[in-house]
């Protein structure tokens, strides 16, 4: 909550209750079997919006079902949005946020699309961090694992017909999580999808929202038959030029300068995929942030210049990509090897994210 007064700005923190559970989960054992989005900690953080009264009652409680009406519009009507996140466990046993503020950002811009209230980002920030506080047991200690947490806002008003809902739940889960791909950082096959479309101008391509990812689900299933790890998105108006993939953002080194699709409003503004945006420009990389045709790609691969493609995402952090597929083409990109950019980026990320690397950049917050 945020008050201005005589030019001055005053955040008046969350009075945030807190209610740990009487029967706390068996914590994992072996780290190496965490898998991704299984195993969920003890607590959750839950707040509540009535129109005339705002966010109101922000308490963390022990992780439970919630009781909904079968009319809540959520489930008729898919006004929801939600984002990811990690909390990284240094060698220090001090425990790492990356970025929040971006994903604060981000719900918010999410939220304006769907007709969601707002949150002010110190109070996104302050929920997370009080959250993780409370469950930092739950930070897996082995290399490449982390407290994937996952924020999420839904409608919960009871009743039929398509209109903004009146009423909301902002709720926080966390989940110990290791590697999100099964190979790792192993580079992975693409199939580049020019049938279904993610997004259009104009739609909900740029959010965080579920209709997004449920839309993706076709295309997927099919590029995992042809044994392709993910879809690579084209433009859902010429079907000609590169987008995102499924889970990740995707970038593109041709010629020693970086391209990747433009956040214009069909694809989402991934934290990652800034990330290494900004670390590349420091580094002395050209990055073009704009339309790039998959055609000019599969002629850059014939010509030898497509020298790396890897996607990047909160979950994948940065994935190499060793073959493309449209069509009746194929692109085979750095002998099936993690490119050296590639490689960098991702050890320069879980640097900074593990505490690692000196944080230069003033990306990560310390959960107290």
């Amino acid at each position: 909550m945020i008050f201005e007064t005589l030019s001055r700005r005053f955040y008046i923190m969350l009075d945030i209750k807190i209610e740990l559970t009487k029967c706390p989960k068996e914590k994992p054992t072996d780290e190496s079997k965490l898998g991704f989005g299984k195993l969920f900690s003890d607590h959750m953080f839950v707040m509540d919006y009535t129109e005339g009264q705002g966010w109101h009652d922000p308490r963390i409680i022990p992780y439970q079902p919630f009781s909904l009406d079968p009319a809540t519009v959520v489930f008729h009507y898919a006004q929801e949005i939600f984002e990811g996140m990690k909390a990284y466990r240094t060698a220090e046993d001090k425990i790492l946020l990356f970025r929040p503020d971006c994903n604060a950002r981000r719900l918010n811009d999410s939220a304006d699309r769907l007709c969601i209230p707002n949150i002010p980002e110190e109070d996104f920030i302050q929920a997370v961090s009080t959250l993780v506080s409370v469950e930092r047991d739950w930070v897996p200690h082995s290399a490449d694992t982390s407290l994937y947490i996952r924020p999420y806002i839904f409608a919960t008003d009871v009743g039929l017909g398509v209109h903004a809902s009146k009423h909301y739940i902002f709720s926080i889960i966390c989940s110990p999580s290791g590697a999100y791909y099964a190979e790792g950082i192993d580079p992975v096959r693409i199939y580049v999808e020019d049938e279904y479309i993610r997004a259009a101008p104009g739609l909900t391509g740029f959010t965080k929202c579920g209709g997004n990812y449920a839309a993706s689900i076709k295309a997927g299933e099919l590029a995992e038959e042809q044994g392709f790890a993910q879809v690579l998105w084209l433009d859902g108006v010429e079907k000609k030029y590169v987008e995102e993939v499924g889970s990740m953002n995707i970038m593109f080194k041709i010629d020693g300068k970086i391209y990747t699709a433009a956040t214009v409003g069909t694809v989402l503004p991934g934290v990652t995929r800034r990330s290494c945006i900004e670390l590349c420009k420091d580094w002395g990389y050209e990055v073009i942030e704009g339309k790039l045709a998959i055609a000019d790609i599969m002629a850059a691969a014939k010509e030898g210049k497509l020298e790396e493609v890897f996607g990047t995402g909160t979950a994948a952090v940065v994935s190499p990509v060793k073959e493309l597929k449209w069509k009746d083409e194929t692109a085979y990109i750095g002998d099936g090897k993690i490119g050296p950019l590639t490689q960098k980026l991702y050890d320069t990320l879980t640097g900074i994210q593990w505490g690692k690397l000196p944080d230069d950049k003033g990306w990560t917050v310390e959960v107290k």
